[in-house]
């Protein structure tokens, strides 16, 4: 699910308020890159937006794969029944976490696999929306939709950042910020929080080819599954599983960019 047939003009991205800049706040020492704050179909941030273009046009329904944890089920649910479509997302076995639970009250259809490893979910999900011509939103929104919309969202990136620091899951925000970079010839040193699975692979596929020269990779601290203690900053609440794991990292004048908060 590394692609999708799914094309967005750029009037539908205007008109849909995709390429709405979210805000850029200082806050104590830090910048926070608000991309939490982007909005649609009663879901919020980066993720939220891409699923949103990707969904312009669908046929029939979305089809997902989603970690158990994560709020990408959720987050496709939303996104299908605001535009009255349905919505299956395939999963791995285990009881249903509160994301899986949210996907299910939104309308979606659970399907879970056992094996439950990301290549198999992953499968599951592309041989599904080919079997039924459903539109496909893919794991961890690996897409060149990603990219380009979340680039975008450098344009304002204040002049006297020190250093950008953001979470890594699948790794495609973190390829977008490089691609700007390398686009435009900034030069901002870039730490990412690698808070779930090794994102390598995903950044050879979508970040510049010299991404190891540009930016440093630390895992967080605390696992994958498990939440942050500490989940706010000033009077902003960060993800648990995400931004959150990247406090321990910042120093002062960091952007650290809040991708979504679920």
């Amino acid at each position: 699910m590394a692609e999708t047939v799914q094309v967005c003009s750029a009037t539908n991205l205007y008109q849909s308020g995709l390429l709405r800049l979210t805000p850029v706040e200082r806050i104590g020492n830090l910048w926070l890159k608000r991309d939490d704050l982007f909005e649609t179909c009663g879901v919020r941030g980066g993720k939220a937006r891409t699923c949103r273009a990707l969904a312009l046009g669908a046929n029939g329904g979305l089809v997902t794969a989603s970690a158990r944890k994560s709020p990408q089920a959720a987050i496709v649910a939303a996104v299908a029944r605001n535009l009255r479509l349905s919505c299956r997302v395939h999963t791995s076995a285990g009881a249903k976490t509160a994301e899986l639970k949210l996907a299910q009250s939104l309308g979606a259809e659970i399907i879970a696999h056992k094996p439950g490893y990301n290549s198999v979910i992953v499968k599951r999900a592309a041989d599904d929306a080919a079997a039924t011509g459903q539109t496909a939103i893919p794991f961890g929104m690996e897409c060149r939709q990603a990219i380009e919309l979340t680039s975008r969202q450098m344009a304002n990136l204040p002049s006297n950042v020190r250093r950008i620091v953001v979470p890594v899951g699948s790794g495609m925000t973190l390829a977008a910020i490089l691609t700007w970079l390398e686009a435009t010839g900034h030069r901002v040193p870039v730490l990412g929080v690698v808070v779930g699975a090794n994102p390598t692979r995903r950044l050879d596929n979508w970040a510049p080819e010299n991404w190891r020269e540009m930016a440093e990779l630390e895992s967080a601290t605390i696992a994958y599954n498990c939440s942050a203690p500490d989940t706010t900053f000033g009077d902003v609440s960060l993800d648990p599983v995400y931004e959150a794991k990247c406090l321990p990292f910042v120093r002062e004048d960091d952007l650290l960019w809040v991708v979504g908060r679920r």
